[in-house]
């Protein structure tokens, strides 16, 4: 889901050991003893929202920011312990339709590094916690907006999701068969590439500048904006004249035979990526073909797509990936989230780990001196009401959640 996909909202809403995991334990694992991550020191405050923004959120958590979440009174997750979105942080309940509501949160807004939102362009300025006031309060503030449009434009305070973003962007155009409709890639290259990733990529941005100036700003994190910036790479092929405006038809989009994906004799899939001749070379010994027409003129790759299909039919998934195995031929197994997570290789890296029997994804990029690594597990709204609040500084905590400004789960 997607910020601005539901109407404007009215009002927004110490590291611990996580309990029943089967990953490593170890010092070198990302379950193993509490340490401090790059972004340790870094307070963020998070107005709770969907998609991007909590995934956002989970980045910097992972790295060693301390975040707390904001949500709003009634917000309903009957799995709160499933949420892997909103894990490594703590979460508050804030009345904002209560008077001392608003100021309760302004004043954490003076202890905090980062703000981040999800509304539509609009929503926190009539809160009153706008950019403005809350950088008025607190100059070194950095103030990090998430939104699909942008916060101008005429579409700014339009709704949408993940695949109208794409789609007016460019991106989904370019993905699927050559003749067939667009295939869109679940929201993975809208909302948490071109969104969340983007937003977290402009918060350190934003901090590193703050280290020179000792000012803080406002980052204007749109999906549009970011997926665009994805399609540098075939924008640059297309102004040397090398990618068709086309579907399917180009090199890395299934146009070529050797950069596709075949189905095997089970029923399953393989990925193939032989691109360059040494390896294009591997993938030809690896299927036994020696006789093949050559791959430098396009009017014989529809006979070798057809030589390849029917190759490939001839074995399992896992008995090619078997015999690829010790080659450069670059063909791998399509796995399943499942499979993926017991992967020997993923395994190794524990890319994937498994705490209170969910599979999550590890914190990442990796770090050599100040790694990052999954704390607390995602919290119930409001679980650290009392808690948080009074360790952000709020001394009155337990008279706001006595008044109904807050309220403690």
């Amino acid at each position: 889901m997607t910020p601005g996909a539901e109407p404007a909202p009215s009002e927004p809403g110490p590291e611990a050991e996580p309990s029943g995991s089967s990953g490593s334990s170890g010092s070198s694992g990302p379950l193993g003893p509490s340490r401090r991550g790059p972004l340790a020191g870094v307070r963020v405050l998070e107005l709770a929202g969907i998609g991007p923004g909590p995934f956002c959120a989970m980045m910097l958590a992972d790295q060693g920011a301390t975040v707390l979440r904001v949500d709003r009174p009634g917000a309903a997750n009957p799995r709160p312990e499933r949420d892997l979105l909103n894990r490594g942080r703590q979460s508050a309940v804030l009345d904002l339709k209560h008077p001392r509501a608003t100021d309760a949160l302004l004043r954490l807004v003076d202890a905090a590094d980062v703000l981040l939102e999800g509304f539509r362009p609009g929503v926190t300025e009539r809160l009153g916690i706008g950019p403005d006031v809350c950088l008025r309060r607190n100059p070194r503030l950095v103030y990090a907006r998430m939104t699909g449009w942008g916060q101008h434009g005429p579409m700014s305070v339009a709704a949408g999701h993940d695949i109208g973003y794409i789609a007016r962007v460019g991106a989904l155009h370019g993905l699927g068969r050559a003749g067939g409709p667009p295939q869109f890639p679940a929201n993975l290259l809208g909302d948490f590439g071109g969104g969340g990733m983007l937003l977290a990529y402009g918060i350190c941005a934003a901090l590193v500048e703050r280290a020179t100036s000792g000012r803080g700003q406002v980052v204007d994190a749109a999906i549009v904006d970011g997926t665009a910036s994805l399609l540098a790479m075939p924008l640059m092929l297309m102004a040397r004249g090398s990618w068709r405006d086309e579907r399917g038809v180009n090199l890395l989009d299934g146009g070529v035979p050797w950069y596709d994906v075949y189905e095997t004799a089970d029923g399953k899939w393989l990925a193939v990526g032989a691109l360059e001749p040494q390896f294009y070379a591997a993938l030809l010994a690896g299927l036994g073909l020696t006789d093949v027409p050559a791959r430098d003129d396009p009017q014989n790759w529809p006979e070798l797509r057809a030589l390849f299909s029917a190759r490939f039919k001839d074995r399992t998934r896992d008995e090619w990936a078997a015999a690829f195995a010790e080659t450069d031929a670059c063909v791998e197994p399509v796995l399943s989230m499942h499979e993926a997570a017991a992967d020997p290789h993923l395994t190794a890296r524990e890319t994937y780990v498994v705490r209170d029997g969910v599979i999550e994804p590890s914190p990442a990029p990796r770090f050599s001196r100040t790694p990052g690594r999954l704390s607390e597990p995602p919290p119930a709204p409001g679980q650290h009401t009392t808690e948080a609040l009074t360790e952000w500084g709020l001394a009155d905590a337990a008279d706001l959640v006595a008044c109904g400004a807050a309220i403690q789960a």
